[in-house]
Order: C-alpha cells, then structure tokens, then sequence
C-alpha cells in the first residue's frame, strides 16, 4: 500500500503568527479545525503534532490566512460576516502589507494599530475595572503614550501587547479611587447573569483579575500571560487557578474554561462601548506632550531664577554671628533716672551758672 506524504506546515511560531494576523482566538481557529484549544495550542508551540484529516483541515486554513488575511466570521447576532479581529476580546496585529505596497506614515501605522486594537482593549479594561468611562479613558491614555513612544512601539515585536500592557497598568491603578469622578459606582448591566459575572470579577485581586482576563478572556497562553503580568510561570499558573476557583465558587456553571472564555466575550460586548477616533487620540497625545514640556521649561527658568537669585543675595563672606548679652555679677543694674524735685532744679541751675561766672581757681604757689 503506498503511503501519501504528510501535507507540509509552516513551523510552529509561523502558526501563531499567521493566526494573529488574521484576528482569531485558538478557540475559534479550534472550533473550525475541530479540535479543542488545548490541542491548538500545543500545536502552536510544537509540543504535538497535527496528523490525519485534521492536519490537512488546519493546513488548508493557514494557508488561506497567508494568502487572504483575516477570515471571516459568522455573528449571529448582526446576522452576517464580520472581521474575526473585532469580535469577542481578542486583540491581535494588523495584516502584514501586501508585496510592492507603499510603506505607511507614522500617522497612518499608527490609526491602523488603532483601528484594529482599540475595540477590543475597551471590553477588556471594562472586565477589569467594572467602569465605561475608564475603559475608554485607560484605552485613550496609553494610546496617546504609544504615539508620543512611536518610533519604539513600532519597532516592538507585539505593539498590540505594548498598547495592551499599557492599558492594564492604567486601569488597575490604585490613584483612580482618590478621583471624584470615579467614587461612586456606575449602572451595573442590566442582564442579571452579567451583572453577577462582573462583580464576581471585581471582587478578585487585581493581579487575579488581569491573568483570567489575559488566559481566559484574550486567549494568551500561560507563558505569554506570565510575561506579560511580570510574574513567573508558576505564580500565574496558580493565580489563573484560584481564580478560576472563585468564580465556579460563586458561578458553578462556569467552571469549565471554555465556557467562561465564551460568557467574558458576551459580556464585554453587551457594553455599548465606543472608542474615540484615531485623529482625536493623535492629537490629545501631542497636546499633552506640548504641556508637560511647557511645564518643564517653566520650572527648569524657575530653578535657575530662584538659584541667580540666591547667589546675588548671598554674602561673600563669613559674618560671625552676633554673641548674645552676658549678666555681669557684682554690678548693680542701672537704674533710669526719675523726676527732679524743686531744690535738685534750683541746684542744677546754680551749678551752671557758676560753671560761667564762678570765682578764679586759686593757684598754689611755692614758699
């Protein structure tokens, strides 16, 4: 019996990048191989290999990614085909430009990084903090700091990780809670499973809450979700895994990671959550830029005023200081002359009139 070739794959990082490129989840790459996301997975790292029918299935659908770009994906809701790149959380990196295309400008490499990314990171800053208006704010915040470090974001391996990473930090910062406009609460979803999916995950620990958001909602893998949260593999692995534990406690029919993949996808997108337009972040970042640097001239004129200041006023040498007074012992205190009675004034007069006119002095004279 002749035996046929085994159909040629791309090696394993070339599979998570051509993935990514086209904007789909594992779990949705999975789902049309038809295997699970840990068998995917493990494919892209190249712990196991593909074999049978679907090796080819999985090959055919790289080689489509290659060729096309994003695949579509079917949303029942909308009723029709949309960019598997702006569904559910994930967030990966703009298509590669096509052979013989003109190099975009900063600008414009920039609003497509926008454009693809900013989306998703909204639902996800809103899983994390449980607030609207900071999920934009966190999103437009690291945007406008992307853009002010673009020469460095553009160079970077993952610019959507750099811009992810950011937003994160921004979210879970401890100083929103100081910020008037972020004491009180905000209206809570109004799906009584969504409500209860969120305030479960406010009330894990920060650290908790962005490695099951970053694994279970974005898809990263435990390597990639430990070095993007600065932790080591094992404290992730088991701060994924408490907080899994959390969550079934309270939601037991979420205990299956897939299952709670899917709810974190429809709950980030039952939020009408909009973005601001590419332009708008572009231009809040170089005014922002311009402000700080004004500020910076200001104080650096106000410290070199303040030392001219100092150094013209200074003495030019060394002044003792003067000693306090000292008690002299044995001498009594002076005392302030009082009123002068009749006779003492009649006194004093006489004594300057003889001081005038007085009689001669006599004169001693020898024998």
């Amino acid at each position: 019996m002749t035996r046929h070739p085994a159909t040629p794959l791309p090696p394993p990082k070339e599979r998570r990048r051509l993935r990514e490129t086209g904007g789909l989840t594992q779990a949705q790459l999975a789902a049309r191989v038809g295997v699970g996301r840990g068998t995917l997975r493990a494919w892209e790292s190249g712990r196991t290999a593909p074999h049978g029918r679907g090796r080819e299935t999985y090959a055919r659908l790289l080689a489509e990614l290659a060729e096309s770009g994003p695949l579509p994906v079917h949303d029942a809701a909308a009723g029709g085909e949309v960019t598997a790149g702006h569904t559910g959380l994930r967030a990966g990196e703009p298509a590669a430009l096509p052979d013989g295309a003109a190099p975009l400008t900063p600008a414009q490499a920039f609003d497509a990084l926008y454009a693809f990314c900013a989306p998703a990171l909204v639902r996800q800053a809103y899983l994390l903090t449980g607030r609207r208006e900071l999920a934009r704010e966190s999103v437009e915040r690291a945007f406008e700091l992307a853009w002010q470090r673009w020469p460095e974001v553009a160079v970077d391996r993952d610019p959507a990780g750099w811009v992810r990473a950011a937003v994160y930090e921004y979210a879970l910062s401890p100083w929103h809670r100081f910020r008037p406009r972020y004491r009180h609460p905000e209206p809570p979803p109004a799906d009584v499973l969504d409500r209860a999916l969120l305030n479960v995950l406010l009330t894990l620990p920060a650290p908790y809450r962005r490695t099951l958001v970053l694994h279970d909602g974005v898809g990263l893998g435990l390597p990639e979700t430990a070095a993007e949260t600065e932790a080591s593999t094992p404290a992730t692995a088991m701060r994924l895994l408490h907080a899994r534990e959390a969550v079934a406690e309270r939601l037991p029919e979420l205990a299956d990671p897939a299952v709670l993949h899917r709810r974190l996808a429809e709950l980030a997108s039952s939020e009408r959550l909009r973005a601001a337009r590419p332009p708008a972040v572009r231009g809040g970042s170089e005014r922002r830029a311009r402000f700080w640097t004004r500020a910076a001239i200001a104080f650096t004129v106000t410290l070199i005023g303040a030392t001219a200041l100092t150094l013209r006023t200074a003495p030019t040498r060394y002044e003792p200081p003067v000693p306090p007074g000292e008690t002299v012992r044995g001498v009594p205190p002076r005392a302030a002359p009082g009123p002068l009675s009749e006779r003492e004034l009649w006194v004093r007069e006489k004594l300057r009139e003889e001081t005038v006119t007085g009689p001669e002095r006599l004169v001693p004279q020898a024998w």
